[in-house]
Order: structure tokens, then C-alpha cells, then sequence
């Protein structure tokens, strides 16, 4: 099959692990290479592109700032290496960001954040309003309080929640390997790169290796594992090197890649999982004017429901009725059942003297919205 260009994408995400962004014998970043791969976004970026980062090496920075012996370190260790390293390299990304006049926002998030709709739907509203506002966020697990138990413990598996949490059509991992391998070329020298990646079947999964550096906690297979969360996700996602300099030109010039392709796309991905793999919690009766609203592709304003019911929590599924019961879809909820009892009917901007709060406008995004049968995904 065809490769894509990198060019065709308009939502990129690209995680840099901690080997190639510390140099592990100075303990400092390695500064040109850097400069190179963020002239290379500053072009994406001035394309039209929103270019997310996922960002590894606050441990690594943590270590040389501290001045900490080589050699593995306690959890609690590595916790207060984060917590100086974490300074240390949101300083280093907003400076270099800021040089081609891009602002950068600093994320850091943990197993729960992606997992829990909750905490999943503010994170992802941060991130929107970031690209929004054309800053480029940088994002990072946070070590300093995520523990061994509710950790994602390498970055490729994060980025990938990342990507699909943030609707990217492109996950681009640059590692100090240029691509998936027939086998591990450190111990077949004749194993053959594997250019596009259609479906990730068992012998796929067979082809990976383990870690290859100290400073690294994943290796090819949690990229295999990143591949299937980004393109179940409706992600396209490649494997590239990282380790020569302007590495995203490279990949838009037609350079040595893994892609590993995905038939569906962010939107049609996450609608059908609203869809069909959420139980619903509650309802929401709305008006006929919301449900022409509705179908005119808007969001699900708080004037428009006039009943709610059922027990549940903001980021839960909702099935939303029009006035004759009959459903017209379902959606994820901005608010708890209480505060959209007390909010419905009134305009949004009644949101904030009712509640004392400044909650969101709408009840339910767009985004977080399938209209039609249930199980059938609208065209956007």
C-alpha cells in the first residue's frame, strides 16, 4: 500500500524519548538537535498544522540538575527527579518554541487522566484550547506523583492516549531506530525494514525487541502496543528516527519510516465508541429547537433540555430524546445530573449565577455527540 505524506495531516503529535533529547553522559539536552527538530514544527506549525509534543527526559534532567550517581533509582527518587527535571525542561521547550514566536503549555498527566471521563474531558479541553490559542502543548506523565501501580511507565503508550484523546490524525514516535524491523537489527543484520504496516497481526507483534538504553523505558514493543491504541483510535502512526538532525523533514521527504496505517478516521473512531461501547447513564429530553440545532451539526445547549434523568457524572453517556421520547442520540455530559437539573432551560450564560461557577456552555460538545440510530456514525 501506498505510504501517506506527512503533509496531509493537519493534528500531529510527535513524542521524543529521553535518549534522544538527554545526553546521558552530560546530562544536558542536546541542544542543536533540538533547535532542528523545533525549526521543523515551526514549519508545521506555520503551514496550519496543530502540532501537540509528548515529551520525555524530566527524570534524566532531574538526575544531572541533582547531580545523582548512574543506576536505577527508587520510586521515591525518581519522583523528586521529576519534580526538578519537570522545571527544567518546560523552561528549555518554551524557550526554544518561543525563538520561531510559538508559545508552548506545559501538561502533565497520569494513567487516570486518560482513563477516567472526567479527568479525560478536561484534559482534553485544555489541549483544544491550547491548539486553539496556536500553542504548541508539551505534555509528560507526572512522575512526581504517579505511582508504580496507576503508571503508564514509557511514553509511546502515552502519546498514543494522547493522540486519540486529542482526535490527532498523526502520531509520529521518533526513536533511535528508524522503523520496525523484520527482526531486532542489533541481532539480525540482515532483518529488512518494514515500510507500511496495514494491520498489526501476531507476527507484527513477534518483530519487536526490548529497550535499548538506560534513559529509555520502552522499546519497539510498546510501540507496537502505541500502534494499537492509535489506530483503533482512527490515528495513522509512524516509527522514525530521531537520532539525525531536522527528523520530521526527513519524514516529509520521503525518509526511512515505519507508517501503520488505520482504516478509520479521530472523529468516525470516537463517535462510534460513544456510540456503541458506552452504557448510557441518564437522559435528556430536549425541545424541537435543539433538535434541529442538533442535526444542523451545534451542541446541545442548556436552553434546549427541558427534563433530565437518571443518577450521573459529568463525562458519562447520556441518550438525548427528542419531544416525541424518540431518541435522536447520544453524547458525553458536560455537567452531573444535579447541576443539569438546575441548569436546564436557561441560557449559558446563566450558567455561571446559578452554579457560581464558570462551567462549560454547552451540555454536550459537538465533539462528544452522535446523531442518528444508534450504531451509525453521521458524515462530518
Amino acid at each position: 500500500m501506498k505510504r501517506p505524506a506527512l503533509k496531509n495531516f493537519r493534528r500531529i503529535v510527535v513524542k521524543v524519548g529521553s535518549s534522544l533529547l538527554v545526553d546521558s553522559q552530560a546530562g544536558e539536552v542536546h541542544a542543536s538537535w533540538l533547535a532542528a527538530l523545533v525549526e521543523d514544527i515551526a514549519k508545521l506549525h506555520k503551514r496550519g498544522c496543530e502540532v501537540m509534543v509528548v515529551s520525555s527526559g524530566s527524570i534524566a534532567l532531574g538526575r544531572s540538575r541533582l547531580k545523582l550517581p548512574r543506576g536505577p533509582l527508587k520510586l521515591e527518587e525518581s519522583q523528586a527527579a521529576a519534580a526538578v527535571g519537570q522545571i527544567a525542561l518546560a523552561r528549555i521547550w518554551s524557550e526554544v518554541l518561543g525563538h520561531h514566536g510559538i508559545g508552548a503549555g506545559q501538561i502533565l498527566v497520569t494513567l487516570q487522566d486518560t482513563e477516567e471521563r472526567r479527568r479525560y474531558l478536561n484534559a482534553r479541553s485544555t489541549i483544544a484550547k491550547l491548539l486553539e490559542w496556536g500553542a504548541v502543548p508539551v505534555i509528560n506523565e507526572n512522575d512526581t506523583v504517579a505511582t508504580t501501580e496507576i503508571r503508564y511507565g514509557d511514553n509511546d503508550r502515552l502519546a498514543a492516549r494522547v493522540a486519540t484523546m486529542a482526535s490527532a490524525d498523526l502520531l509520529i514516535l521518533l526513536s533511535d531506530i528508524d522503523g520496525l524491523y523484520t527482526a531486532p537489527p542489533a541481532v539480525d543484520p540482515g532483518a529488512k525494514l518494514i515500510p507500511v504496516v496495514e494491520s498489526i497481526t501476531s507476527e507484527i507483534e513477534g518483530m519487536a525487541g526490548s529497550a535499548g538504553s538506560e534513559l529509555s523505558r520502552g522499546g519497539m514493543t510498546t510501540k507496537i502496543e502505541a500502534a494499537k491504541i492509535a489506530t483503533t483510535a482512527g490515528t495513522h502512526m509512524l516509527i522514525a528516527s530521531g537520532k539525525i538532525e531536522h527528523p520530521l523533514q526527513a519524514i516529509a521527504d520521503g525518509g526511512r519510516c515505519t507508517w501503520f496505517l488505520t482504516p478509520a478516521n479521530p472523529v468516525t473512531a470516537r463517535k462510534r465508541w460513544i456510540a456503541g461501547s458506552l452504557e448510557p447513564k441518564g437522559t435528556l429530553t430536549i425541545d424541537a429547537g435543539a433538535v434541529a440545532a442538533l442535526r444542523a451539526g451545534k451542541s446541545l445547549l442548556p436552553a434546549g433540555v427541558v427534563r433530565v434523568d437518571g443518577q450521573f457524572a459529568r463525562g458519562d453517556a447520556v441518550v438525548v430524546r427528542g419531544p416525541d421520547t424518540h431518541e435522536i442520540g447520544r453524547g458525553l455530559v458536560a455537567y452531573d445530573a444535579e447541576n443539569a437539573e438546575k441548569i436546564k432551560g436557561r441560557s449559558s450564560p446563566d450558567v455561571m449565577t446559578i452554579l457560581g461557577i464558570s462551567g462549560r456552555s454547552e451540555m454536550i460538545h459537538r465533539d462528544d455527540l452522535v446523531i442518528g440510530p444508534v450504531g451509525t456514525i453521521p458524515a462530518k
